[in-house]
């Protein structure tokens, strides 16, 4: 499949089914609220319902630089005994164990955490066995490789002690565990190579819950690691049991672009692959679903009363901030208009390889694309002054400006393909800076969107569009998403 079925900043994707309805829920690093709930009856078409993690009871977070590519990592999501269950890990409070949290409804409201101390790790599983005892199982940074231990979920405490049941293949990091049993036999999903190039999903098994556990002599069961495939980084995945009887798996993987080396811009997106079983063994069907190339953008109006949960904060709570109404969404105060760190900003998910942002408001305001505090572009308005600003790493400045633009004005950034000879040097596509008036366009900047990829920022994260109040309160009255794909859109996009 070249086309995700979550695109954008979606990676370490988890899966259940409940009867006809399946969910999935993804890592979400720093931003709050966290991890994103989607639910769908078809594998292809999913609806975002909410956060899991949205009351600071449940997830505290950090901003600026030094919270970047913190928070959240990879979780785990299953539903037991009429209870939805995700288990994960806020790796800035890892010494307080493996956060978990439960609902009677996916749409929630979500339990308060209960945290599992002493079993020192990431991407935590939850496994519960036919007697109803619960084992979690992890990513062991103590002793390396897969570990697992009995627990109780609702308390969070250790019932055994520690087992190692796996090293993997000898792939760097073996993580990303997700243990099943199937006809007779306990299976052991594990993630090695590292979120990046050499990444690959191999698959371990035993007629023992804890082990000793067998590698599948056709490790690894999925990679694209040395080929030229433009799904990268493929790993990290979760298998699910269809209504049907099949079998399917979700796993994470990149879009990168551009001349040698490429670079990818929407960070690691969840894509779907069939799965059959030969000889009690998943062989993974890549190519057995086909989602849409690319979904449609959204209208938003802010005049609901409450946040659409597309939207979150980098190390801030947006309900702080953020707050919609009838005459649109007020911002509070956010940084200085000379500032480039993130105070207060709103930011969702570009899930587009190109598309167009703009925003309309009243008050200094400022319309931005982001991976982080040291990598971002954004169009902002100052009183009549419209300026672009770039940051790059330690080089931050304002590159183009123009005074005496409207107030009704929009803020405009796009992302375009990069226009080049052949044989020329490119990057992955141009971030265009500017604004519209009067039902025509201004340009002010254009820059190469290599600027912006996971390549040169770092971190597990993707772009993000964002909006900030400069200076003092703002109020935004539109934000208009697009792609070249969409039509017009229809009043439910209207949110």
């Amino acid at each position: 499949m070249s086309a995700p079925i979550i695109p954008g900043f979606h990676p370490d994707p988890s899966i259940c089914r409940v009867g006809d309805r399946y969910f999935l829920a993804t890592s979400s690093f720093e931003y709050f609220p966290g991890v994103p709930l989607y639910t769908s009856t078809d594998l292809l078409s999913w609806e975002l319902v909410g956060n899991v993690l949205d009351r600071p009871s449940q997830l505290t977070t950090r901003a600026g630089l030094d919270g970047a590519s913190g928070g959240v990592y990879a979780p785990t999501l299953r539903h037991h005994d009429g209870l939805f269950w995700l288990v994960t890990t806020n790796i800035h409070e890892v010494a307080r164990g493996h956060l978990i949290v439960h609902a009677e409804n996916p749409e929630g409201p979500w339990s308060d955490p209960v945290h599992v101390a002493g079993l020192v790790g990431i991407d935590p599983d939850l496994h519960w066995d036919d007697d109803g005892s619960c084992r979690l199982t992890w990513s062991d940074v103590l002793r390396g490789g897969i570990s697992q231990a009995l627990i109780d979920p609702f308390e969070g405490t250790v019932l055994s002690e520690p087992s190692s049941l796996w090293q993997g293949t000898g792939g760097a990091h073996a993580e990303g565990p997700h243990l099943y049993s199937r006809n007779g036999w306990f299976y052991l999903l594990v993630a090695e190579g590292g979120t990046g190039a050499g990444h690959m999903v191999t698959v371990a098994r035993s007629r023992a819950v804890d082990g000793p556990f067998e590698s599948n002599p056709a490790n690894p069961i999925l990679t694209h690691r040395s080929t030229s495939l433009p799904v990268q980084a493929t790993g990290h995945a979760d298998l699910v049991q269809l209504a049907d009887g099949g079998w399917a798996l979700v796993h994470l993987g990149t879009r990168p672009r551009g001349s040698f080396p490429r670079w990818h811009t929407n960070g690691r997106e969840t894509f779907l692959a069939g799965i059959d079983w030969v000889d009690d063994w998943p062989v993974v069907v890549e190519g057995r679903f086909e989602a849409a190339e690319d979904p449609q953008g959204f209208v938003e109006t802010f005049d609901s009363g409450s946040l659409h949960p597309r939207w979150v904060s980098p190390g801030a709570d947006p309900a702080e901030f953020a707050r919609p109404g009838p005459q649109g969404l007020v911002l509070a105060a956010g940084r200085a208009a000379d500032a480039t760190a993130a105070e207060r900003l709103l930011a969702t998910r570009i899930e587009h390889l190109e598309w167009t942002v703009s925003a309309e408001g009243a008050g200094d305001f400022a319309l931005s694309v982001r991976i982080d505090d040291e990598h971002q572009a954004a169009v902002e308005r100052v009183g009549d002054e419209v300026r672009a600003k770039v940051v790059i790493g330690p080089l931050a400045g304002i590159v183009a400006s123009e005074r005496g633009v409207p107030t009704s004005a929009s803020l405009v950034v796009s992302s375009i393909p990069f226009d080049a000879p052949p044989g020329a040097r490119k990057g992955p596509d141009r971030i265009v800076l500017g604004y519209a008036s009067a039902g025509e366009e201004r340009h002010l900047f254009t820059l190469d969107g290599r600027y912006l990829s996971t390549e040169v920022a770092g971190g597990f994260t993707g772009r993000m569009a964002g909006i900030e109040a400069l200076g003092g309160p703002a109020t935004v009255t539109r934000v208009h998403c697009t792609t070249p794909t969409d039509t017009a859109p229809t009043e439910k996009d209207h949110r």
